[in-house]
């Protein structure tokens, strides 16, 4: 799994940084990503990266502010031209479904592939046999939803010098000692899964937060969380301008990862007025100074998304 940040910057985009979105690689089984968020130009920005709208399974819309969501219409509608077939999902706030509507039929856009318009009130969104995705409303001037993602645990790596000494072969029976089932061996012998299998590989939690300022709602989403991805407007010598738009610094942001027990934090939606890089690593220090694995987000960069082993 990898994020790959399609744009960091709050309210409208500027000549170093697109408006919000970010893309979640998922197992290379699943070969598809996730969106959260959909900023103006976003489909621009998937053209510059490894990532291909035809694989494009889900998007998440974390509230319903322009810089959020502008670019939705236009990727919806590209999507079939650059070979999306596939169902394609969308979660966000009531309001969602009226927006995507009114946008694709007054431009006529004709779409060839399912869509389906999920607006929520928080709680679980998703769940399959890998994934479950709950989220919780934060605070902000409207409705603004933060999003927990949680990879389920995977069964540990089979012995199979001990599988080969009871004469049991890569196969169905693999599968079944996979799923924690016992199996009878060629020689009449059963062989418990329990006695086979090591450590489940803990699945992954990442976090991702639409606008906020601090508030309680954080610190369940994100707790334990593998990364948390949380705005960072300003720098705390701005925290009162902060509060007053529903935003939050960058130092409020790692304490509520250090609050949270997350792994690695990083730090997005940037205001403009910090557009060259000693600006950027200040708030970047700020954060560091509270939370020491706060990064920032940067644009185009696959940032990998590393398992726990054990339990």
């Amino acid at each position: 799994m990898e994020l790959y940040f399609l744009g960091t910057n709050a309210g409208v985009p500027s000549l170093e940084r697109n408006v919000t979105s970010v893309a979640l690689r998922m197992l290379e089984e699943r070969r598809s990503f996730w969106l959260f968020d959909c900023g103006e130009g976003t489909q621009h920005q998937i053209l510059r990266s490894p990532l291909k709208l035809s694989k494009l399974e889900k998007i998440f819309i974390t509230h319903l502010h322009g810089d959020h969501l502008f670019g939705l219409p236009g990727l919806i509608s590209s999507r079939a031209y650059q070979g999306g077939e596939d169902p394609l999902t969308i979660y966000g706030p009531r309001g969602l479904r009226q927006y995507i509507h009114t946008s694709l039929e007054l431009s006529e856009s004709h779409i060839s592939y399912s869509l389906d318009i999920v607006e929520h009130d928080g709680g679980v969104l998703f769940e399959d046999d890998s994934f479950r995705v709950e989220a919780s409303l934060l605070e902000h001037r409207v409705a603004s939803y933060g999003y927990r993602i949680m990879e389920k645990d995977l069964p540990g790596k089979l012995d199979t010098a001990t599988m080969e000494s009871y004469g049991i072969r890569p196969g169905p029976l693999y599968g079944k000692l996979k799923r924690g089932e016992s199996v009878e061996a060629p020689d009449g012998r059963i062989l418990h899964a329990s006695e086979v299998q090591g450590k489940p590989k803990k699945g992954r939690i990442i976090t991702i937060l639409g606008d906020t300022r601090p508030c309680g709602a954080i610190l369940p989403l994100a707790r334990d969380a593998d990364v948390l991805v949380h705005e960072s407007t300003f720098l705390h010598e701005m925290k009162d301008t902060a509060h007053t738009y529903f935003h939050s610094t960058a130092r409020q942001a790692a304490e509520a990862a250090r609050e949270a027990g997350a792994k690695r934090l990083f730090l997005t939606h940037l205001s403009s007025r910090y557009k060259y890089e000693d600006q950027i690593m200040q708030l970047e220090r700020e954060a560091q100074e509270i939370f020491p694995e706060a990064v920032i987000a940067r644009e185009h960069v696959l940032y990998g998304i590393e398992r726990t082993s054990g339990s």
